[in-house]
């Protein structure tokens, strides 16, 4: 799924181009602010408000005393006896229970003495196993011509050269016949084949139908075969369904699967946008669709781990996904892969493809300190680089003070950025766009950075409304999130319903034990042509016992809490906490890499990391090309389909796309033919004049004609001037509530529809009240519900204001000069916004408009004065 329009893609990491800074976006801005700088200093130097970090051997300060006569008659000082100076002692700790007793602390140090040195042993006995299967790939399997093609496909600086490589390779070893044989123990071959063949049919019934349904011959059954496209779609449209997105499938070829997987995965592709794209379903069921689809599939994140300068791998892991048009939306990095993580979520795709460069080591800076400079500095703060000065090297990678919510708004990926509580006992945060929106991201990567010596606990800082910057969570101290979570799935799967994770493992003291008995995806096992255990069976059997052997010990050491905590930290979590993902790339390293742990790249190192980073990812690119095939049209499909808010100019989920649609067609007609659009009351007060444009949902811009009163009935009685009140622009939201509870009635529910008369007027000898009244309401409830609809636009009224009310249905208001309506005339002129009784049939027509048409305010079934209508 690699991008071939090569032009669109960034330069090479060897070429010229690749080398010249001053072709790097935004060059010459730092992106730093003084004043944001100065914020973040000063909230560094602030005592912390936790309790567990105070100092308790510092002299508390004295509390101020309010000085008073014991009573009237003693004076406000008095004689004391002057008390013995006692030398100051020290506060006592208390006794920790869990550590509490003799045989505890006798055996402690032996016990611990014994583990390390069993860890040892073990450690040095997991190196030469490692060694010994290194020996036996390379003198007994890479020889000859599968050397010459295999150092071939290492060499490949683009995918498309790669995957050449690897169909060649695969040829060689007969792979291809492999891929052939649908069986496999990994997968359910058989229900893979009957779902692809019955989606088949299915598809190609529909798309018939469709064609049918375009000529004008729909029938009744036309909707059958899209119906069970659907129901099956929603069957196997999952999270690796019956098998089908098991690694394994990819391991035992260098590029591709089983070309029944790959058929089933493309005729899903097709599937889908049949359905996105289909007039046989409504809005509604489409959003449901994909709605269903994408809580089943799931979602896709990349993680980005710690490692120091390691993490500039990462540039080349994202380079490879982003030229293949497949970088998820979902970013996470911990530590030196948050700095990554923050780069490509501030920068647009084009951005990237000139800023995922070896050039990029210019901005690189934050080891410029020299070796005194950082020694003294060490010896001073207990760290070797200084917070601040990280902070302003940081800004550029972050474009600024930008936050996790405005890093979301401009590229629309989310930032997810791991911390750790300088607190050992109050838990991790992930921060991003709904966790920490206001959060500014150069305060998170530092936080996520902080590892203890390095780079003391910082502060997180906030933006305000006003664009100023304060402390976060109280001003609080985070550190390292590699120490807990250095990949945090179940938080990603919580937020954001992540199920598919691509992890970039580059820490340095993991990845030596990442190690793949029967190969991983895109790289299988050398031996036996690909069937075998790298190494021998025993070589994989002894390299597997020595690792599970390490990490039985740690768990011991932890559980039974031998372990000192150096700095205050437990550190046996930096071992034994997970580390992998669906998809595990880790690039190869050199031993260089460890001298140069703590300095900045220079271009060509850099050029060197993104090109192995690179090498590392086009391997996985298939499987991950497959998987987002998939996930892209069903995030499409949710996107489009997705009801509007009152946030995006819509009406709160109440309106559907093909409603809005009817109201606009209906409104465009009703103008042609001169009748009016029943609106709210707000539409109709005296405020606004006829023809004044109305502010609508989705931009809608109607215009009121005033309506005429026959001739016969405007010489009954003239509008005289009244000393009423104005009339208000709505009714009150509970007088809104009332009225839709009260046309829902059960007393209205025992008649159906048919057999509900229609409202008539009558006179009504209530004071100060309208003298007409419906005898009861006439709509049913779907046409209620498009009404209160208008409850989520409106504005709510006073309550001074709660007397006035509309009445709907029959589009009975207050007149323009705010009399009430009770002269004949009046009457008449209720009558025939009925539709019952009126002269003018232009403007009795609004019963037959259709109920996705009928918006109106929600003071439906609402006498004046708020009462309901009887």
């Amino acid at each position: 799924m690699a991008d071939v329009k090569r032009e669109t893609d960034g330069p090479e990491p060897y070429s010229a181009s690749a080398f010249d800074f001053t072709l790097l976006p935004d060059i010459d801005n730092d992106f730093v602010s003084d004043a944001d700088i100065a914020e973040f200093a000063k909230a560094l130097t602030a005592p912390e408000n936790s309790p567990s970090t105070e100092d308790l051997t510092a002299p508390q300060p004295e509390p101020r005393k309010f000085i008073t006569a014991l009573n009237d008659w003693r004076p406000v000082h008095q004689r004391v006896r002057r008390r013995r100076k006692h030398k100051k002692q020290e506060p006592r700790r208390g006794t920790d229970e869990t550590r509490e007793g003799f045989v505890y602390v006798l055996l402690k140090w032996p016990l611990l003495i014994v583990v390390f040195g069993w860890l040892l042993f073990l450690s040095i006995a997991y190196v030469f196993t490692r060694l010994y299967i290194y020996l036996y790939e390379q003198w007994v399997t890479w020889r000859g011509r599968r050397q010459t093609l295999r150092r071939q496909l290492q060499n490949a600086r683009t995918y498309e050269d790669w995957v050449k490589g690897a169909k060649e390779l695969d040829a060689y070893l007969d792979n291809d016949a492999w891929k052939e044989k649908p069986e496999y123990a990994y997968y359910d071959s058989r229900t893979i084949r009957r779902v692809h063949d019955q989606m088949v049919k299915l598809r190609q019934r529909a798309e018939s139908d469709e064609n049918g349904t375009s000529n004008g011959k729909a029938t009744a059954d036309h909707q059958k075969a899209v119906e069970e496209l659907r129901g099956l779609l929603e069957a196997c449209i999952k999270n690796n369904f019956v098998g089908f997105e098991n690694p394994r499938l990819y391991s035992e070829t260098y590029y591709g699967t089983k070309h029944l997987v790959q058929e089933f995965i493309d005729e899903a592709e097709k599937s889908l946008s049949f359905l996105l794209h289909t007039s046989q379903l409504d809005q509604e069921t489409k959003r449901a669709i994909f709605k269903h689809l994408s809580t089943n599939f799931g979602r896709t994140a990349l993680c980005l781990s710690g490692g120091a300068t390691f993490a500039y791998y990462h540039f080349g892991i994202a380079k490879a996904l982003l030229d293949a048009d497949l970088l998820p939306e979902v970013i996470t990095g911990t530590s030196g892969g948050a700095l990554v993580a923050a780069l490509l979520c501030t920068r647009t795709d084009d951005e990237l493809k000139k800023l995922l460069v070896p050039a990029l080591a210019h901005r690189i800076t934050a080891c410029h300190d020299g070796f005194r400079t950082w020694l003294k500095r060490w010896y001073l703060t207990g760290a070797r680089f200084d917070s601040v000065d990280w902070a302003k090297r940081c800004a550029w990678f972050t474009r600024g003070s930008m936050t996790f919510r405005e890093a979301y708004q401009r590229t629309g990926r989310i930032l997810n950025v791991s911390c750790v509580p300088s607190d050992p006992h109050s838990p991790t945060i992930l921060a991003n766009y709904l966790t920490s929106p206001d959060c500014v991201i150069w305060s998170a990567v530092l936080a996520s950075a902080a590892v203890p010596g390095i780079l003391n606990p910082v502060v997180l800082m906030k933006k305000n409304k006003d664009g100023t910057l304060a402390p976060y969570s109280f001003g609080h101290k985070w550190k390292d999130g590699s120490l807990r979570t250095d990949i945090p799935l179940k938080t990603l799967n919580l937020h954001f319903n992540v199920r598919f994770s691509i992890v970039s493992q580059v820490n340095p003291h993991i990845n030596i034990f990442f190690f793949s008995s029967r190969g991983s995806v895109g790289r299988p096992v050398t031996h036996r042509r690909g069937r075998g255990w790298r190494g021998g069976f025993i070589g994989s059997a002894l390299e597997q016992y020595l690792k599970l052997d390490l990490n039985k010990w740690l768990k011991v050491l932890r559980h039974l809490e031998l372990l000192p905590r150096p700095l205050g930290q437990d550190w046996s979590e930096i071992w034994l906490q997970r580390f992998s993902g669906t998809i595990t790339i880790w690039p190869k390293s050199i031993p260089s890499d460890f001298y140069y742990i703590l300095t900045d790249p220079t271009p060509q190192r850099l050029a060197r990391m993104i090109h192995v980073g690179q090498q590392s990812a086009f391997p996985k690119l298939k499987f991950i090309g497959n998987r987002a095939k998939l996930e892209q049209i069903i995030q499409q499909g949710r996107r489009q389909f997705r009801p509007r808010t009152t946030q995006d100019g819509g009406l709160a989920g109440v309106l559907s796309e093909d409603d809005l649609r009817s109201l606009l067609k209906r409104t465009k007609s009703d103008g042609e033919n001169g009748a009016s659009y029943p609106m709210s009351g707000s539409e109709s007060s005296s405020s606004a004049g006829p023809g004044s444009p109305k502010d609508l949902p989705l931009g809608f811009s109607f215009t009121t004609k005033e309506k005429r009163a026959p001739a016969r009935l405007a010489t009954q009685q003239p509008s005289q001037p009244s000393d009423k009140p104005s009339v208000p622009d709505s009714p009150s939201l509970s007088q809104r509530l009332t009225g839709w509870w009260s046309a829902l009635s059960p007393r209205d529910a025992q008649h159906p529809p048919s057999e509900i008369p229609k409202p008539r007027l009558r006179p009504r000898k209530s004071p100060g009240a309208s003298p007409f009244m419906p005898d009861r309401p006439s709509s049913i409830f779907l046409k209620e519900l498009r009404r209160q609809s208008r409850v989520f636009v409106d504005d709510v009224s006073d309550p001074e204001d709660n007397a006035v009310a509309n009445f709907g249905d029959a589009g009975r208001r207050y007149d323009r000069n705010g009399h009430s309506g009770e002269s004949g005339a009046d009457a008449d002129a209720g009558a025939e916004d009925y539709g019952d009784d009126g002269d003018d049939e232009d403007e009795g027509a609004v019963d037959d408009l259709e109920p996705e048409a009928e918006v109106q305010s929600a003071g439906v079934g609402l006498g004046l004065e708020g009462r309901p209508l009887k």
